[in-house]
């Protein structure tokens, strides 16, 4: 396999957390995953942004500053080829503006939404900032996963403004839906030219080379809402679950094996949910 440069319009492509201190953030993922960081804010911006690496590749972010929210979550940005239009076509087709398009230096341009349901995203138009280098790696971003009370609405606006489609999957008892962006895999296989032929011999459903992202459905009474949740590969979940309790984070749903996956949601010390998830075919 290559190592991988960047993404396509309609693809996640970063991640990245707000915090008014990141250095809590820093320790506690530093330790959780082994990540380093580095601070490339310019001097005269207010706080820092700190790139995270797994191994020397970048993986994400952690930003500092006043202005973040102080109940930090985790927000996932798609990548577009023009952030302008892209905004234009979010509203059209039922989104809202939270954070109007601005450039981010020479890293790139970007703006902050939310859809019909009121999950945030993010867009970002690539400057000198191509992505994350890494990913589905242990350590590293896997997925972001779209938990909304509309699942028809959902699928009709991520279809209209980025191309994605949307198939219901069942599997061991469960049921999600996945969300593809045709041609995707044409793209990755550049980088990894037996991606097709070796899903194909996992059992994964049909074009899954072309995933983006999966799509589950929360009852409006409960107390989930809905956001994009980010999944970070490990190799271990459940020795993934107990080191978080030891660095201070907490359980929110304890490790459970869903097909090929074993899975736990957690959060930061300061309250940000993500998910930690260990494949495994043979399973």
């Amino acid at each position: 396999m290559l190592e991988r440069e960047g993404f396509i319009h309609g693809v996640p492509c970063w991640i990245d957390s707000g915090r008014q201190n990141a250095d809590p953030a820093v320790e506690f993922y530093g330790k959780l995953f082994g990540w380093e960081f580095t601070n490339v804010a310019p001097p005269e911006m207010p706080g820092r942004y700190l790139i995270a690496r797994k191994d020397g590749k970048v993986v994400g972010g952690i930003g500092e500053g006043e202005m973040n929210n102080s109940d930090p979550v985790w927000n996932t940005y798609v990548q577009v080829e023009d952030a302008d239009a892209a905004a234009r076509a979010i509203v059209q087709a039922g989104g809202a503006v939270t954070m109007e398009v601005a450039d981010a230096g020479d890293a790139g341009r970007m703006g902050f939404f939310t859809d019909p349901a009121g999950a945030e995203f993010a867009v970002w138009q690539p400057g000198t900032l191509k992505g994350a280098e890494m990913v589905n790696a242990p350590g590293s971003w896997n997925s972001s996963d779209l938990h909304t009370t509309d699942i028809d609405r959902a699928a009709a606006f991520y279809g209209e403004v980025f191309g994605w489609e949307t198939e219901l999957l069942e599997f061991a008892g469960f049921k999600a839906w996945l969300f593809r962006l045709p041609g995707y895999g044409d793209f990755l296989e550049r980088y990894d030219p037996e991606i097709r032929a070796r899903q194909g011999s996992q059992g994964v459903p049909d074009r899954f080379e072309d995933a983006v992202g999966w799509m589950s459905e929360i009852d409006t009474g409960s107390p989930d809402k809905p956001r994009f949740v980010i999944t970070f590969a490990v190799d271990d979940t459940d020795a993934a679950v107990a080191l978080c309790r030891e660095l201070g984070g907490s359980v929110i749903r304890p490790a459970a094996t869903k097909g090929p996956v074993r899975e736990a949601l957690l959060a930061d010390p300061e309250g940000a949910v993500f998910r930690v998830g260990t494949y495994n075919p043979e399973q």
